[in-house]
């Protein structure tokens, strides 16, 4: 599984039915995105351009909370976004690349990619986008999470 950059990559792939702009706004407006993505409400902040910078506090089902900051590494809209994490003891953030993909007016497939230094921060970070993923299914089906 070990892949190129001498780490290891994971990508998650889904359809969502909602058009390339309305994803777009899930994934770049904080009040959108605090709704479905795990986020404390209230401290998300975004933003939305290259060398602009985000940062939100996340809760994870067992109710436990840990801020996250970074930056925007690529930002073209409505089609992709590269974003910096920081990592606390790492010198060069952790990014994540989202690329929406429109299949008629009505469907996005979005994909997540992500190369990390190890096997277990891989399998973590792994199910943590998967978690997004079904968070932002979720939202854009119209139901919010609470």
């Amino acid at each position: 599984m070990s892949t190129d950059q001498n780490g290891f990559s994971y990508t998650l792939t889904r359809t969502l039915d909602a058009p390339a702009s309305q994803v777009w706004q899930a994934w770049t407006t904080p009040d959108q995105y605090a709704q479905w993505a795990y986020a404390v409400p209230g401290s998300v902040e975004m933003d939305v351009r290259p060398g602009g910078t985000w940062k939100a506090t996340m809760r994870t089902p067992e109710g436990a909370e840990f801020p996250l900051t970074g930056s925007y590494i690529e930002v073209a809209e409505p089609r992709a976004l590269t974003i910096g994490m920081d990592v606390p003891g790492r010198p060069d953030p952790a990014t994540m690349t989202v690329e929406l993909t429109e299949q008629g007016p009505r469907n996005t497939v979005i994909t997540l990619r992500q190369t990390c230094d190890t096997s277990e921060e891989r399998d973590g970070a792994e199910q943590g986008s998967g978690m997004l993923l079904d968070g932002l299914t979720g939202f854009l089906a119209g139901g919010a999470r609470s």
